[in-house]
């Protein structure tokens, strides 16, 4: 007889453990075991969280070298259902020492909940062009038709991205539902905001504020070093200008070398920083004026809430980078179409006049950053992203392994989010200007208009023509991410491919690009996507795309959000009077008759706090605390990424430290590796 040691690791998980039987199976190229129950006299603690377990695996010959596994949960005979009940089981690996000496690793990383066998491949990645053996190559495609059920594609909204079909959470596959760690965390915090505000009576007034400093009290006890910052500089013109670079949404600036024919400033209306005209600081030589144009929210229809219409405009923002580097506003006019009722407003104007102004822009770019630059670009994106991954790659594809931490938690989260935040009876439709008929325009058209050079950060700053904008910290950490990230990818990729004809014949690889352009970007060819494969080098920058867009660029638009909006004039997310139409009609009175009430205020800073608060269980960029990599090559590049950093994190908390608002959002430490909030 031959003795093959079994060692059997359940992850590290709250209620990752069983208390049902185990039985396992080995499967090799010369044959295959008996199915073997993994449990002894001490059976009971052999499936606790964290335990590695070990048993004995006789066969009467050698069944070669190892191909796949497979797992069986059972009740015990005899035992009702009933007394330990579906349990669920978190196996993480199951690593298997033959009689020739050699070490099979078996990457798991998922919930077993049923009585049903599930096969495991060994953990050498294979491209399927390259799995010649006949039980592997039939368990791969057992495991995609298997996907392919689970995880279907399905419509939310016509001209949108498409989603998984899921009605709750209890109906999503159990490896991508919330840990119990992040579903009871997740409830707690918004159960206990809510809660505060009850206790505060401003969950539902409909009271407005009697003075802007009253609605600090909202959260008083929730305040951060930069909410504090924002409260004290809100009105200031250089931080109305910073935020465009450095806020949550730094994706609407851009340098302008033409004013836009809707926007009629002239030299005699604006006060220029330094003797100059405006022809000349938007030189290509000088490069001064910026602007940030929010057409895509023209005619939109705004919500009405509590009976009450709402108001939502299409600014467009001149700025001006002044000698002391510094980016300040010189010009806004709040609608797109010039009119004597639609007057641009000055710093030179009135206080009240310019900072209503101010006040309408901060409230369209809160729409903007919520639906386009976050909801869109990072959320939706990134369901695709993972569907399609799920659907068309089995687990033992070198590219699954190395998406799939990028996954995390971003189908649960992104159905919640329709669910509770967008849905008809939704926090947007509740609150929001933009909720209700508005909010499905603005996606459909920022989707029509979305490229794929807009989703590459290097391409997107050059377009929008911002390399040598001053005190940039969005541009300059997430270069350098993406940088690393790409290096990191065209290694490890590099490791699996040695040619462009090796891409070209990885037929689940194609599937896998072609249901992103598909289902991801409709099929628009407009948008730049690649609708397949031809080369190594499209690959790599696809694939560093997708983990900067789950990582990088959520991390950039979402952290912040409780950080810059927890101070409600900063970032209103409603607004109840229309602008001024005539300059010199505006007071405090006006101001506080036209931002949200009491109850707007505080449902929607109460959100803001849950989708800025970090779980216990994040995990960084860069941390893959699930080995699905079983290769020495593909380990030590993690490891030179993970060290690559380290060092980055270094750098920016060094030059943080010189900054009077430090700019934290892409630090790698605080990126995490996916869409989970």
């Amino acid at each position: 007889m031959l003795h093959y040691k079994v060692m059997v690791t359940t992850g590290n998980l709250a209620r990752a453990f069983t208390l049902n039987r185990v039985l396992i199976k080995l499967v090799g190229t010369n044959g295959e075991s008996k199915h073997r129950s993994l449990f002894g006299f001490k059976w009971i603690f052999h499936y606790f969280r964290g335990t590695v377990p070990s048993f004995t695996l006789s066969c009467p010959a050698s069944i070669g070298k190892l191909v796949l596994i497979e797992l069986d949960k059972r009740p015990f005979p005899l035992i009702p259902i009933s007394w330990f009940g579906r349990d669920s089981w978190f196996p993480a690996k199951v690593e298997v020492n033959s009689p020739e000496g050699h070490t099979y690793k078996f990457p798991i990383y998922r919930w077993i909940t049923d009585f049903e066998v599930h096969r495991f491949r060994e953990g050498t990645a294979l491209r399927v062009f390259e799995d010649n053996h006949h039980l592997g190559l039939y368990s791969r495609h057992q495991e995609l038709i298997k996907r392919s059920k689970d995880y279907c594609w399905d419509v939310y909204a016509e001209g949108l991205p498409h989603i998984m079909k899921a009605q709750d959470t209890d109906s999503l596959p159990p490896e991508v539902q919330f840990s119990f760690t992040k579903d009871t965390e997740f409830k707690f915090t918004i159960d206990t905001a809510l809660a505060e505000l009850a206790l505060k009576g401003l969950a539902f007034s409909k009271e407005n504020w009697s003075d802007i400093d009253s609605s600090d009290h909202v959260f008083c006890g929730k305040k951060t070093e930069v909410t504090e910052y924002v409260q004290d500089h809100w009105k200031e013109d250089a931080f109305f200008g910073y935020q465009f670079l450095n806020g949550v949404n730094p994706m609407m600036i851009r340098r302008c070398s033409a004013l836009p024919d809707n926007f009629p400033v002239t030299d005699q209306m604006v006060f220029l920083h330094g003797q100059s005209s405006l022809a000349d600081e938007m030189e290509v030589i000088k490069g001064n004026i910026f602007l940030c144009d929010y057409k895509h929210l023209d005619g939109l229809k705004a919500n009405t809430i509590d009976g009450k219409k709402q108001y939502l405009m299409a600014p467009l923002v001149l700025l001006q980078k002044t000698p002391d580097k510094k980016l300040m506003p010189i010009a806004i006019q709040l609608k797109q179409t010039p009119a004597e009722g639609n007057p641009i407003f000055f710093p030179t104007d009135s206080e009240y006049d310019w900072l209503m102004a101010k006040i309408f822009v901060r409230s369209a770019d809160f729409s903007d950053y919520e639906l386009n630059t976050h909801l869109l670009r990072t959320h939706l994106l990134a369901e695709v992203f993972a569907v399609s991954l799920l659907r068309n790659l089995p687990m033992v594809h070198p590219l699954y392994k190395l998406l799939v931490p990028h996954t995390r938690y971003t189908l649960q989260i992104n159905l919640l989010a329709r669910n509770t935040l967008i849905s008809d009876t939704g926090v947007f439709k509740r609150i929001i200007a933009s909720g209700g008929e508005a909010l499905t325009t603005l996606l459909q058209r920022s989707l029509s208009s979305m490229t794929y050079s807009s989703l590459c950060i290097p391409e997107d700053i050059a377009e929008r023509g911002l390399e040598d904008v001053p005190n940039f910290y969005y541009r300059d950490d997430g270069l350098k991410l993406w940088d690393i990230i790409h290096s990191f990818v065209k290694g490890m990729l590099g490791f699996y491919y040695t040619s462009d004809a090796e891409v070209q014949k990885d037929t689940e690889l194609q599937k896998w690009i072609s249901d992103i352009f598909e289902h991801g970007f409709l099929s628009q060819a407009s948008t730049g996507i690649p609708q397949k494969f031809d080369t190594m080098a499209e690959v790599v920058k696809f694939v560093t795309m997708v983990i900067f867009t789950g990582s990088a660029q959520h991390a950039a638009v979402n952290s912040g959000q409780y950080d810059y909006g927890g101070w409600m004039p900063n970032a209103p997310m409603t607004l109840q009077l229309p602008p001024p139409t005539t300059k010199g009609t505006t007071s405090e009175a006006t101001m506080l008759q036209t931002l949200p009430n009491k109850g707007e205020t505080s449902n929607g800073l109460a959100v803001l706090w849950l989708l800025s608060k970090q779980s216990s269980d994040f995990v960084a960029l860069g941390q893959y605390p699930d080995e699905h990599f079983t290769e020495d090559v593909p380990r030590k590049l993690i490891k030179a990424f993970q060290g690559e950093l380290e060092v980055l994190s270094a750098v920016i908390q060094v030059r943080n430290r010189t900054l009077d608002l430090p700019y934290t959002f892409l630090d790698p430490v605080k990126v995490e590796n996916s869409v989970a909030i």
